[in-house]
């Protein structure tokens, strides 16, 4: 062989390795979401079961959250099984420099579009998650979508599409619900879950609806993590204190004392965002948005920005300074 021949078969097979190797780190460099504690149950078919009990809540007495009526995992986490495309997955895992690819395809009502565009103004004033609209280079994505089958959402970032269902009127109500939500498909649990919430809460087993009871089961040691931010009863992450009560009476008992309302959904506390900045290791909110187009931009337009009327003071008065 010539010389020359065998330098340029030795550059092409150098370059073959570079990008082997680089396509190897990146891969090791994707941080996993931990989703074996749920095992099968996590893939199911959204149910139209699910959008009755969220229409009897809405025209009974509202107690609790639209989220708390669903019999999915947790009553609002799902994997539609016909989204799975290889297989069942144990894990998930985190959006790329918190760049989530979004579409909405409704159909919703102008004051629902406020109120997921206020959810997507949180997100985008608090941390540096930046939900971008959808092209077709986008291979995983999530769609907001509304059908009668309740509030749900899967776990981080699953891949190819995915769904965060929100049943109008009942999930588009308040914005704590829709951010609610979206922390689901950005990766985060729900708070009463925690491996150390037995510090925190008692559950009220006699008080759970039958066959709810493995909602509030908590998680195994070592598949999550809280980020060294303390437990929050405020988090709008948190189960109502009557969730998927049987009797009215409570089901989640605080350990210790507790200000205002458990679980509200009003919006993002204070440990909210900070879980959020230090999962996404957020360096501030000059984030660099890159060249994506921030969703929102045009609908606000069309829309001004949503204030959530009767704010929980811990959210609506959330500034950046706050924010540790």
């Amino acid at each position: 062989m010539e010389p020359k021949y065998r330098d340029v078969i030795i550059f092409i097979v150098l370059i073959l390795a570079g990008y082997s190797a680089c396509q190897e780190e990146e891969a090791t460099d994707e941080k996993i979401i931990d989703l074996s504690h749920f095992g099968s149950m996590l893939y199911g078919n959204p149910s139209s079961v699910n959008g009755r009990r969220l229409e009897r809540w809405r025209n009974e007495d509202n107690v609790g959250n639209p989220e708390e009526q669903g019999s999915y995992i947790q009553g609002d986490i799902l994997i539609p099984k016909s989204l799975v495309r290889n297989g069942l997955r144990s894990q998930s895992s985190y959006w790329s420099n918190g760049i989530v690819p979004l579409q909405v395809i409704g159909p919703f009502s102008d004051s629902d579009i406020q109120v997921i565009q206020a959810a997507i103004n949180s997100y985008h004033s608090y941390t540096c998650i930046r939900f971008v609209e959808r092209t077709a280079e986008h291979r995983d994505y999530v769609t907001i979508q509304n059908t009668a089958t309740g509030c749900w959402s899967s776990v981080g970032r699953v891949g190819g599409g995915q769904i965060v269902n929100l049943q109008s009127p009942g999930c588009t109500v308040k914005v704590g619900t829709v951010i609610h939500e979206l922390m689901h498909a950005i990766g985060f649990l729900h708070e009463q879950n925690r491996e150390d919430r037995d510090s925190y809460v008692q559950i009220q087993y006699g008080n759970i609806q039958f066959g709810f009871e493995s909602d509030f089961q908590k998680a195994s040691t070592g598949t999550t993590n809280d980020f060294g931010v303390p437990y929050d009863y405020s988090s709008v992450m948190h189960y109502s204190s009557t969730a998927f009560s049987s009797n009215g009476l409570p089901t989640i008992l605080p350990v210790l004392p507790l200000n205002g309302a458990m679980g509200q959904r009003e919006g993002f506390t204070e440990s909210d965002v900070t879980k959020i900045r230090r999962m996404y290791n957020c360096p501030g909110q000059d984030t660099p948005q890159g060249d994506e187009q921030v969703l929102g931009d045009l609908w606000l337009i069309f829309f001004a920005p949503l204030q959530p009327k009767n704010s929980h003071p811990k959210t609506s008065e959330l500034r950046e300074e706050d924010i540790k």
